[in-house]
């Protein structure tokens, strides 16, 4: 095999390969005597059909095989004799091929650029945290007892008002005709609670037992049906009956119902359970201040073809927006060409950031253990409470589903170390500091609240396939 170097300009490399005709002959001819060893030729027993007869038939397929076998062996190891790391996999063309010549095919390819790592311990971060406020706790105890109160027939003759139960039949229509999934029985609808089409719950606000009311409601845009999306509907509505909230009392009692000793016991329950999701939500702000630092202090050429492939995610999320109406108003303030810059720069932070947390990661030799995945695979069964059994089976039968838990581990573990290493001090914030995002945006850099939210909490999503790819 001879190489040729025909580029070298940044990342990007190019190199002609030339592999010797009697290469590629002693090749097709070992593949032509294992394929004479099995075939079965008229006239000949199997196995000792004569080589030439064998040649004539099988040649231009064998040739094809090698061709494949031969291009693929020597792409890796150009890669390996010039110690390439490239960004994906290499670009081959084939410029001369056919019997009794010389393979001739150029490849070319971006590699990942060298990073020269700094002293992570170095890093200063400010870890928010934030105490759990009694209304806090009072909330998450309304929303429980609101959870487990009962309803009771209304039994006196009066109009339903919002917080009230209707029970009601319907069918719904448009233009005249029925849709599916429009009809329903001895529903249960609670006036108030947004559950039914915007103006449908309004509508009944007033109505009583035994009334019959067509609803005319018009369905939103990016409604999830699209042939009822922007149309008008009517819904021909019976109150079969009217029934009320049952109050549930908060005090001891109520905490024995939900498997407490008390309600002290119940209220520090709810405080805890608050405490996890806010150091959550300090680990996200950690972790933005991470990737800020990390996007300040690296400063490198990124591989053109990572940078498009993020680029063309970000955008396929942007159309789907676009297309359904979803836009925030700084989003729709902006020109096309505006927004596709602003995320042509996150796409090049994204994979810039995952290119260095992949080089922190292999520096401080981080693995991927068995146990970080069956971890990661409980986390999210716990999404799914009485299905676990469901997600674990999943699992278990889909490799390609526990392939793509690594990438995202990997990162996790990454960013643990670096918190680790680096100095970090406690600062009391309020909650509402806790869970805004906004006041990090960069004055010189005003994003829209997509994009700003993106790159707050969504980026490593993208930054974790670079990081896999690089690792």
């Amino acid at each position: 095999m001879n190489i040729t170097e025909l580029k070298s300009e940044g990342l990007k490399r190019e190199y002609k390969v030339t592999i010797p005709a009697s290469e590629v002959a002693v090749e097709v001819d070992k593949k032509l005597a294992q394929v004479a060893k099995s075939i079965k030729l008229p006239g000949f027993r199997p196995g000792k059909a004569p080589i030439s007869v064998v040649k004539q038939k099988y040649q231009a397929s064998v040739l094809g095989e090698v061709l494949d076998d031969m291009v693929r062996t020597n792409t890796d190891k150009v890669i390996a004799d010039k110690k390439l790391r490239p960004s994906m996999m290499p670009s081959v063309k084939i410029n001369s091929f056919g019997e009794g010549k010389d393979i001739e095919f150029e490849m070319s390819m971006e590699i990942l650029p060298e990073i020269k790592l700094g002293d992570i311990t170095k890093l200063s971060i400010e870890k928010p945290m934030a105490e759990v406020p009694a209304e806090e706790i009072d909330k998450a105890l309304g929303y429980l007892a609101k959870s487990r109160r009962e309803t009771v027939k209304v039994e006196e003759e009066r109009a339903a008002k919002k917080g009230d139960v209707t029970v009601i039949d319907f069918v719904g229509s448009v233009d005249g005709v029925e849709f599916k999934g429009g009809k329903g029985e001895a529903y249960p609808l609670e006036l108030g609670s947004g559950s039914f089409i915007p103006g449908f719950e309004d509508q009944l606000v007033g109505k009583k037992v035994g009334d019959k009311v067509d609803v005319n409601v018009t369905f939103p845009e990016n409604y999830h049906a699209k042939d009822l999306a922007g149309k008008a509907a009517v819904f021909a509505v019976e109150v079969k009956e009217l029934r009320e909230n049952k109050e549930v009392k908060i005090d001891d009692e109520f905490a024995k119902s939900l498997g407490e000793k008390s309600l002290d016991e119940l209220k520090q329950k709810v405080s805890d359970r608050i405490k996890v999701d806010y150091e959550g939500a300090a680990r996200l702000k950690m972790k933005r201040q991470i990737l800020d630092a990390l996007d300040k202090e690296y400063s490198f050429e990124v591989p053109e073809n990572l940078v498009d492939a993020e680029y063309k995610g970000i955008l396929a999320q942007y159309e789907q927006a676009k297309k359904y109406n979803q836009l925030d108003e700084s989003e729709k303030a902006k020109s096309e060409d505006e927004l596709k810059q602003e995320y042509k720069d996150i796409a090049v932070r994204r994979v810039k950031l995952g290119l260095v947390l992949s080089e922190i990661g292999k520096d401080a030799k981080i693995n991927i253990e068995a146990d970080d995945i069956n971890k990661a695979i409980m986390n999210e069964a716990r999404k799914y409470p009485g299905q676990e059994q469901v997600v674990f089976d999943y699992y278990l039968k889909n490799k390609q589903a526990v392939e793509a838990l690594k990438a995202p581990i990997f990162e996790e573990k990454i960013i643990d170390h670096i918190v680790s290493k680096a100095n970090v001090a406690n600062k009391t914030v309020s909650v509402e500091e806790l869970y805004s995002f906004e006041e990090e945006e960069k004055p010189a850099k005003k994003t829209s609240k997509k994009a700003a939210k993106a790159e707050a909490d969504g980026e490593e999503k993208s930054s974790k396939k670079t990081t896999k790819k690089s690792a």
